[in-house]
């Protein structure tokens, strides 16, 4: 019978890990590397590891992952042939990888129905009712993701060449953004053609900042990504009911509200905690003695 349980919170920049005894009581903390299983999954083994590590030292504890049994929400999970390449390599005495988005729910609304949605540089809405996980959107920038911060990037990018062409006012968002790139607009296509969603997503804090200063084109962008996160809110309230906790997670989510509809501002709420308090709390549910959990999305 394993002694601990972690509960680990990987994406494509970070791993996260949190150790706990049976009772759900947090002894210590790790973090470490990318573990996006999809893109690199022998790294975000190490990087796991690694993570798991730290969080026995910080407890004051020798390291010793075969003690405890683990909770994985990790980027990628989606692809069943990287979780079993994984799942099979993993040190601890018992794993469940699952969705980043369901220890993300799990941490802003305990037990209870309800939803979240996760705004950064993606999208990705997950939903929880009668202990069943559905998710919404969340399909990639190049076909999904909307509002997301790589769409508002590549929307400002955008913004600034018809500004350039003299189809849309040239507005001072569309000057700094020009500026960056020596006034020149081949270089903008230039960057476009190879930026992955992150490098678009580095132009998003300008759009935020400028549209607080009354920019045009700043408040047509975050006017049109707040339109996709409404229609994405819309489905997850017809999914989850107008009743029901829904919380806004990610970086963009403390600048979105003033932008997107009343009737989603009215209905949003501050999360309860973390995602690692999510993940070391399905833990703790999982293999806990006696403890049984619902399969999770």
């Amino acid at each position: 019978m394993a002694d601990y349980v972690i509960g680990i919170d990987g994406g494509g920049t970070s791993c996260r890990a949190a150790l706990a005894d049976m009772n759900g009581t947090l002894l210590g903390r790790g973090k470490s590397g990318a573990s996006n299983i999809l893109t690199d999954p022998d790294t975000a083994l190490r990087h796991i590891a690694e993570a798991a590590k730290q969080a026995f030292e910080e407890a004051g504890l020798t390291p010793d992952l075969s003690s405890a049994s683990a909770i994985l929400g990790l980027a990628g999970n989606n692809v069943g042939g990287a979780v079993g390449y994984v799942t099979e390599r993993l040190p601890f005495a018992r794993s469940q990888i699952v969705s980043d988005g369901v220890i993300a729910l799990q941490g802003a609304i305990g037990d209870e129905d309800g939803a979240i949605g996760i705004v950064g540089t993606g999208t990705v809405y997950i939903i929880r009712s009668h202990s069943q996980f559905r998710s919404v959107a969340g399909w990639g920038f190049q076909v999904s993701d909307l509002g997301s911060g790589a769409r508002l990037g590549q929307l400002a990018l955008q913004e600034t060449l018809l500004a350039f062409d003299r189809i849309r006012p040239m507005t001072p968002l569309c000057e700094a953004i020009l500026a960056e790139f020596d006034n020149n607009p081949e270089l903008i296509v230039d960057f476009a053609r190879l930026a992955k969603p992150g490098d678009f997503g580095r132009q998003t804090p300008k759009v935020f900042d400028y549209a607080r200063r009354g920019d045009e084109t700043a408040l047509r962008i975050l006017h049109t990504g707040a339109a996709g996160i409404d229609e994405a809110l819309d489905t997850v309230t017809a999914l989850s009911g107008d009743k029901t906790k829904l919380c806004l997670l990610g970086g963009l989510a403390p600048l979105y509200p003033p932008y997107l509809a009343e009737r989603h501002r009215l209905r949003l709420s501050e999360p309860r905690a973390d995602a690692m308090t999510g993940a070391v709390e399905l833990a703790v549910k999982a293999f806990a003695p006696g403890a049984r959990m619902e399969a999770c999305a």
